[in-house]
This record gives structure tokens, sequence and C-alpha cells, in this order.
């Protein structure tokens, strides 16, 4: 990977600004902290800015000097994915994986595979992804998409109602009522909908319905005889 290549080159650099006396010394912990600290900072604004190159170079610098940091890989495979420079998010997302094991790092590279049209690599990612953290709806939400890719509709919709279950709200319901329609469960889908069409209704009139302030009459004036 060409970025991750220059991370011996630019981190060599990078890293001489932490030492003071290379050939003696090292930089306390305190000082190491605060500039590691300031390149996160750095790297995070740079990212929301989009000022892409920047960010890199704060991250690259991060790894030289801490290279075992899942947490900076996966920043970084988040910029390259962001740039469409899919291999070397993947590859950042694989490292980070390797280092510290999560549900985020497999989900992210089931959702680089799933963008390159990768189907069966993206599911077995999901899947693992979902093993290690089954909590979240968005989870099964993507499984769900991958497997509508893959032409399993069972699985689809299983995943899609297992986001229900998390998640009643009316963006799951929308997924699972669609599952229900394309599996011609079509009795599934009108109940889903109307629970749907309440749920919105109930949500729509809640909003109108502001609270109305009293009127404070103001006290009558005295009359002075």
């Amino acid at each position: 990977m060409y970025a991750l290549s220059l991370l011996g080159l630019f981190g060599f650099f990078a890293f001489k600004a932490f030492v003071k006396e290379p050939t003696k010394a090292t930089a306390s912990p305190s000082s190491l902290t605060a500039k590691l600290d300031k390149l996160w900072e750095i790297a995070q604004d740079s990212i929301n800015e989009r000022k892409y190159l920047r960010a890199e170079r704060a991250l690259l610098t991060i790894l030289k000097v801490d290279e075992r940091n899942a947490t900076a890989y996966n920043r970084l495979g988040i910029l390259y994915a962001k740039q469409k420079e899919y291999n070397d998010a993947i590859e950042c997302f694989e490292i980070a994986q390797s280092l510290e094991p999560s549900a985020s790092s497999l989900h992210n590279v089931g959702l680089i595979y799933y963008e390159t049209g990768n189907y069966q690599k993206a599911a077995i990612a999901f899947e693992q992804a979902l093993g290690m953290e089954s909590g979240l709806p968005s989870r099964y939400i993507a499984y769900g998409k991958v497997q509508e890719k893959l032409k399993d509709l069972k699985k689809m919709t299983d995943a899609y109602e297992k986001a229900v279950e998390l998640e009643p709200s009316p963006q799951m319901l929308r997924f699972v009522a669609d599952a229900y329609a394309r599996t011609d469960q079509h009795e599934l889908a009108e109940k889903t909908l109307a629970v749907l069409t309440q749920m919105t209704t109930a949500s729509s009139s809640h909003a109108k319905a502001a609270p109305r302030q009293q009127v404070q009459q103001k006290p009558a004036k005295r009359v002075v005889m």
C-alpha cells in the first residue's frame, strides 16, 4: 500500500520531532502524550474539514510512534474509504482487527466489500461482527442488505426482523415491511404497514400538539377617586 509505505519515511522525520536528543534520551512520557493528543486533534479536525492529506499525515505519525494503535488504523481506514481508496481502507481495517479484534473493524470491512460488490466477503465480515456484538440494529440492516444482493431473501427478512426487535422505529419497520412484501408474506406486510402508519400518525399528532401557554391577564387598574 502506497500510503502505508510512506509510513517509514514520513514517520521517521515526524518521530524526530518528539525527540530532543535522538542518540541519548527520549522525550518524557507526559510530553509524548501531549504531542499525540495534539496529533489526534489535528487528525479529527482535518477529517471534519475534509483536509484528508493533513489528516493522513497526522495518523501516520501517530502510527510511527505507536505502531500497534488499532484506533489509528481504524481512523485511517475510514479516511481512505471516504476517498474511495478501498484497497487501502480494507488493509487498514484488517490490521486494526489483527491488533485489537472488534465488531467495528469487521463491520467496516464488510461495508467496503459491499461497496465494491464483493458480497460474499461482506456477508462473512458482517456475520463475524454480529458474532462479537449483536445489539446494534444497524448491523442487522447491513447484513440484510448484503443478503438481498445475494438473493437470500429469508436471511434478509430474518435480519430485518431482528433489527425491528432491537429498535421498533419507523425506519426499521419499513425495511421489514418491504421484506415481507418481497417474500409474498402479504398479511404480515399489511400488519407491519398498519403499525408503521399508526406510529407515524401518533408522532405527527404529538409534534403538532404544542402546549398552550396560559394567558396572563393584566391586573385591573385601580381607579383613584
